[in-house]
């Protein structure tokens, strides 16, 4: 019986789609366009347009929305989702969409903080890279071709079943998209001695205003650059990136220390600051700050300081290294787990020891927290009296917390102008400012957004100044949005991303799409016209 209904229910649902198109003019519009773009038969088409009103536009919506303060009724939602499974779709969706007068946003993994990739005020339409996720390695050259829908997660598992000895310097959370992640910069636990994700891209594939294919050769090394930390959505849709990977030892070592307050954990981090930056480029040292209850006196809040490292190398030499450099942090062998490069990967992400590399192939689809993230740096350590202070205020402020990330080595030894990303030499620390929360709902959002606040504001005296340099894979609106595409305010947040290299964006932003059709509330702006 059931199977006599599906030919009935497939003709059902073939009515129904058509009458979605019917009763949405610039679905239709889109539609057709795109199915004489791509050069589709219509039924391809209805596999690869999504309509607000199919039933499976929430789910589609949903899956990469990292953000659960952008999964509310209230949030804006874009009136197509184009799914596509070839390159030629997306050059057929920019051409149409541009056609048709309306913006796009381009998603690949839907972890930038502020919703850009899947949020607009005006109508728009979302390119949801999922489906373009292949992974090509070639272990002669030691390259690979990397589509940008695909995960972190998933080129490392790929990289990890071709070879026990290669990797490569990309970020700690396994479902970030490799489009944003590549595009803004990048970075995890090899930064120091490999550089940022970007920095180790070799090639690239984009879709132009015009709808067409381009590589590095065709783009211009003007294009090219820019896409290597100035963000991907001011210019185009990139495609896939070759990558060059990198060669790690057989042995990995990582540990993870906590101290409190009532443990002299400022000395600890009047030393950190000292160390970390300027140790071997072999060893990263990532340092989380935290309000916390205090384990002595009860009912009252302290500060506990993490320090999570991971050193390429056995863990007798990294005994004896930090015993030299930081004696003050007391790390002992028993302290320190040594595992395979893949192996610290799950490490980092807390998965437990033994589980298949596979577990970094699940995306979580559809699984959000409530999150404000801010960022700053640092060029200059912060004193003891300084932290004194700042440990008062946070515990004060009672709920986000700070993610000290050191630089040095590699970071030192690339000029600040090889790339859009500017923050090299003579920059000790990125920071990033956390909070986390779970409930729902506006004065849930207030609070925790003040709260966040005030954190920024009390590093006010320690962080980089004129200009309060900011990092742009963790888009902040609060220190600037563009409403109108100007220069003027472009500038604004352009400056504190980008430093000295904001102008040459603008110039290549020009050049490439000077009628600024590629925009967003935080996008690189072309040059005011006169």
């Amino acid at each position: 019986m059931r199977k006599s209904m599906l030919p009935l229910l497939f003709v059902f649902l073939l009515h129904v789609s058509a009458s979605w198109a019917a009763s949405n003019p610039l679905f239709n519009t889109i539609s057709q366009c795109v199915l004489a773009q791509a050069k589709l038969q219509s039924s391809e088409v209805s596999k690869i347009l999504v309509a607000k009103d199919s039933p499976s536009y929430t789910s589609v919506l949903q899956n990469y929305i990292r953000n659960a303060r952008f999964n509310t009724t209230a949030t804006p939602k874009p009136v197509i989702i184009v799914t596509p499974t070839a390159e030629s779709h997306v050059s057929a969706a920019v051409v149409c969409a541009k056609k048709s007068e309306i913006q796009i946003r381009i998603r690949s993994g839907g972890h930038d903080y502020e919703g850009v990739s899947y949020v607009s005020d005006v109508a728009f339409i979302i390119i949801d890279m999922f489906n373009l996720r292949s992974i090509d390695i070639d272990l002669k050259t030691q390259t690979a071709w990397v589509q940008t829908g695909a995960t972190v997660g998933e080129l490392y598992y790929s990289i990890s079943q071709k070879s026990k000895t290669l990797g490569f310097p990309a970020g700690v959370c396994p479902t970030v998209g490799v489009g944003g992640h590549f595009s803004g910069g990048g970075y995890g636990f090899l930064i120091r001695k490999f550089g940022l994700t970007t920095d180790n891209v070799v090639d690239a594939k984009i879709v132009d205003v015009q709808g067409r294919i381009l590589d590095r050769k065709a783009m211009g090394e003007d294009l090219f650059w820019a896409i290597r930390g100035g963000g991907g959505a001011s210019f185009g849709v990139i495609l896939s990136f070759k990558i060059r990977l990198v060669t790690l030892p057989p042995t990995i070592s990582v540990f993870r220390l906590e101290r409190y307050l009532e443990e002299n954990a400022t000395d600890i981090v009047v030393k950190y600051q000292q160390v970390a930056p300027t140790t071997d480029e072999n060893l990263f040292m990532r340092m989380l700050v935290q309000p916390v209850d205090s384990k002595v006196k009860k009912g009252e809040k302290t500060i506990r300081i993490t320090i999570i490292a991971e050193y390429q190398g056995d863990a007798n030499t990294l005994v004896a290294l930090l015993g030299k450099e930081f004696p003050e942090l007391g790390l002992k062998k028993g302290d320190i787990a040594e595992m395979s490069w893949i192996q610290s990967v799950l490490w980092w992400n807390q998965i437990p020891n033994g589980t298949a590399p596979s577990v970094l192939l699940d995306r979580n689809v559809n699984d959000a927290d409530f999150v404000r993230r801010k960022s700053d740096y640092i060029k200059t350590p912060i004193p003891k009296a300084g932290l004194e202070s700042l440990w008062t205020k946070i515990v004060a402020i009672g709920k986000p917390g700070l993610v000290f990330n050191p630089y040095g080595g590699k970071m030192n030894q690339i000029p600040p102008t090889a790339t859009p990303f500017a923050h090299r030499a003579g920059f000790l620390f990125k920071i990033q400012h956390s909070i986390t929360w779970s409930e729902p709902g506006p004065e849930a959002e207030q609070l925790h957004t003040s709260e966040i606040r005030q954190l920024h504001n009390a590093l006010t005296p320690y962080v980089s100044q004129n200009p309060r340099s900011a990092y742009l894979n963790y888009r902040d609106f609060d220190i600037g949005i563009s409403q109108k595409g100007t220069y003027e305010e472009g500038k604004v947040y352009g400056e504190k991303y980008f430093n000295q290299n904001f102008d040459r964006l603008v110039q290549v932003k020009t050049k490439v799409d000077p009628e600024n059709f590629f925009r967003n509330q935080q996008s690189i702006p072309t040059h005011s016209k006169a």
